[in-house]
């Protein structure tokens, strides 16, 4: 019989709100939270995305879990306390609660590209069907003329992240009209800052503008970059580890001892002192992002779809066969030439050729199993920003890009095998992929969900056949 992980010191009060409770959030702002935070002051209320599951995993142990820092020589266990309450994200009551209290400070997030619902264009999807039910929920209950109180909204009801927030800032700007909230969106996105108050403020517009006005005002929202590989939590690790310690905890998280959090923007809120722990505050995070974007998570697509092709399962087998490294390098290569000027002109050192080798070094870490499927999913968003976008640069700067219309091969190719397979793609656009992967010429339809000027261009379209022949 094992125990269960417990508490060891009374809970810090909350005062961050964390959306999207995963493994991610566990190792990384849960992590450096509670090193920051040596006087404990700073507790986490950590809402789930989509499923409850985590939540109730949480509860079941008294909201503490084991981190276990997997290295190449040896692994790491520590217990991690900064999170104190748990939540169903549906249950907007509770977040309305949160936000109304002086001191609460913070709301970091961490709910993956999709969670914006965001169009191609970057705008809100107003035609996404969860979020035409959620405008109008919030219309009614948040009609400008509802000075003092506001309408009801079933608890659960709504359905995007976008709305669920700006309902519960609705609640804060009602009980402290005069307060500042800093909110930190940590997903994998150009300018991620942007996005979230875009998402924020298309919302508003349509619902609120009295809202819309007072976010603009009260509400600084920071771009970040995030980085620790952190892949899916296997049974055989919470049995191992609970054979070793006698501790069973059904919320462990594995991840790699590499970590870094690099934050950009406007804060007068109070927030915890995160530089202690190793983050990084910067004055455009620009570079650091798209170095992260380009070159990490690029990389990593890269890898799960010729990996996977390939008959890989994880990054380090991947990266282990010279054909896929090769082309991880030619990627790094294009990425490097559209870094080093941003960098120059931002008057930062990336270190590129040292954050290359420490990549190599990270992917293949042998004790890290980081599922190329895991990875693969949502590709028709991911891949914008961490392809796309530096073929399009590449281009406008007369290079082929060819190292990255190699990367779109390798997922053209990859869905296509999925769809002939029967297997079930694991995409926002899983239906459109899959009717694209059956037409006639299926990678150029494809090529032309994600980039549609990409598409139109002659040279990338013979680029993309010759890859996929």
């Amino acid at each position: 019989m094992h125990d269960s992980p417990h508490r060891t010191a009374p809970r810090a009060p909350v005062r961050i709100v964390h959306l999207g409770l995963g493994a991610f959030h566990r190792a990384h702002q849960a992590w450096y939270t509670a090193h920051a935070d040596a006087r404990r002051e700073w507790g986490i209320a950590a809402f789930t995305g989509r499923s409850p599951e985590a939540a109730q995993t949480l509860e079941r142990q008294d909201d503490v879990y084991t981190l276990l820092t997997r290295g190449p020589d040896g692994d790491r266990l520590e217990t991690v306390e900064s999170i104190v309450a748990a939540h169903d994200g549906g249950d907007t009551e509770a977040l309305r609660d949160y936000l109304a209290r002086p001191e609460v400070a913070v709301v970091t997030l961490t709910i993956t590209e999709k969670g914006y619902r965001r169009r191609t264009d970057g705008r809100l999807d107003i035609a996404d069907p969860d979020v035409t039910a959620d405008i109008c929920a919030l219309a009614g209950a948040l009609a400008d003329h509802h000075d003092d109180v506001p309408g009801a909204i079933e608890n659960g009801i709504l359905r995007s992240l976008p709305a669920r927030l700006l309902w519960a800032l609705d609640a804060r700007r009602r009980a402290l009209p005069d307060s500042t909230i800093t909110l930190i969106p940590c997903d994998n996105l150009d300018d991620n800052g942007a996005a979230l108050r875009t998402a924020l403020g298309d919302l508003a517009s349509v619902t609120s503008p009295l809202l819309g006005a007072w976010i603009d005002a009260h509400v600084d929202i920071v771009s970040t970059s995030v980085d620790r590989i952190t892949p899916r939590t296997a049974a055989a690790d919470v049995d191992a580890i609970a054979a070793r310690t006698g501790v069973h905890d059904e919320a462990l998280v594995v991840t790699e001892p590499f970590h870094s959090w690099i934050l950009s923007g406007r804060i007068r809120a109070d927030r915890p002192r995160w530089e202690d722990a190793g983050a990084l505050f910067v004055s455009d995070i620009e570079p650091f992002e798209q170095r992260k974007l380009w070159m990490l998570n690029g990389a990593h697509s890269l890898l799960a779809y010729d990996g996977a092709l390939r008959g890989h399962e994880t990054v380090a087998e991947a990266i282990a066969d010279t054909e896929c490294a090769a082309l991880v390098h030619d990627l790094w290569d294009l990425a490097q030439r559209r870094l080093e000027p941003s960098a120059h002109r931002a008057g930062v050192d990336l270190g590129l050729a040292d954050y290359r080798e420490a990549l190599l070094t990270r992917f293949a870490n042998p004790r890290i199993a980081h599922h190329l499927r895991q990875i693969a999913a949502d590709g028709s968003l991911k891949l914008r920003a961490r392809i796309v976008d530096p073929v399009r640069r590449a281009r406008a700067e007369g290079e082929t890009g060819a190292a990255g219309i190699a990367a779109i091969a390798a997922w053209t190719q990859f869905v296509v095998a999925e769809v002939v397979a029967g297997c079930p793609l694991d995409d926002a656009a899983a239906t459109d992929l899959a009717t694209r992967a059956s037409a006639d010429d299926p990678h150029h339809a494809l090529l032309d969900l994600l980039a549609p000027d990409l598409a139109d261009d002659p040279e990338v379209r013979r680029m993309l056949a010759d890859r996929v022949d």
